[in-house]
């Protein structure tokens, strides 16, 4: 049976992996700098939300997005691995066997990055998690590093552009393998309680002291300046 381009990843997942690859990103860049750190804690804040969607997802989402399609044998795993390098590499339409490692070991590190970073506000004269929260994030950050490389030689392996395909949802398969519904409701709900959290209709601790510091900062920035050119 000749294979037709289907749906595979539907709507929210494709929302959840892109926000959750900005999200972190610009956690992780925002850290060092203090004037920063308010929008730091809300890429945090979102990053928890985000996988805390996921999991979520991965229980009642379509198809190829529930936990329960992923393959997580050892011995499938390094089967896939070695067929890759091989003329015949095994193909899977949703997450290959080391794709499904990949996603669970991604949304763990996810959660401990957010669980060390709030503890540095929570435990008092907690210093060691602030070194515990910075090595876990680059760890995190490896592993994304790795990800993409991997995401990178299967395309090229496999023929088919994948980062194409977590944009459009669709990939190569057979007809009856396609997911059912792209269920953009679930997505448009997820951007609108992104957007709820950095609009400050959902609390986040922590962000409205440092919002309310930063705008007196700027503010005590700008009479200063003003007193300059007087």
């Amino acid at each position: 049976m000749r294979d037709i381009r289907i749906l595979v990843w539907d709507f929210p997942t494709r929302t959840f992996h892109w926000l959750l690859a900005l999200s972190f990103i610009a956690a992780y860049g925002t850290a060092e700098a203090e004037r920063f750190q308010a929008l730091h804690l809300l890429f945090g804040y979102t990053a928890a939300g985000l996988v805390a969607f996921r999991l979520v997802w991965g229980l009642i989402g379509t198809r190829y997005a529930r936990f329960s399609s992923f393959v997580f044998s050892p011995r499938a795993a390094l089967d896939y691995a070695s067929s890759l390098f091989t003329g015949a590499p095994q193909r899977f339409v949703g997450h290959s066997p080391l794709g499904s490692w990949a996603v669970v070991l991604l949304l763990a590190m996810q959660v401990l990055v957010f669980a060390t970073g709030l503890g540095t506000f929570l435990v008092p004269n907690g210093d060691f998690l602030e070194d515990l929260h910075e090595g876990v994030a680059a760890a995190a950050l490896a592993l994304v590093a790795v990800h993409i490389a991997a995401v990178i030689l299967t395309s090229v392996v496999h023929r088919e552009n994948l980062v194409r395909a977590m944009i459009s949802g669709r990939k190569r398969g057979a007809a009856q393998d396609s997911a059912t519904g792209a269920r953009a409701f679930a997505a448009i709900v997820l951007v609108a309680l992104v957007a709820a959290l950095w609009s400050g209709i959902v609390p986040a601790p922590g962000v409205t002291d440092l919002r309310g510091a930063l705008t007196a900062q700027a503010s005590q920035h700008g009479r200063h300046h003003d007193h300059d050119e007087d």
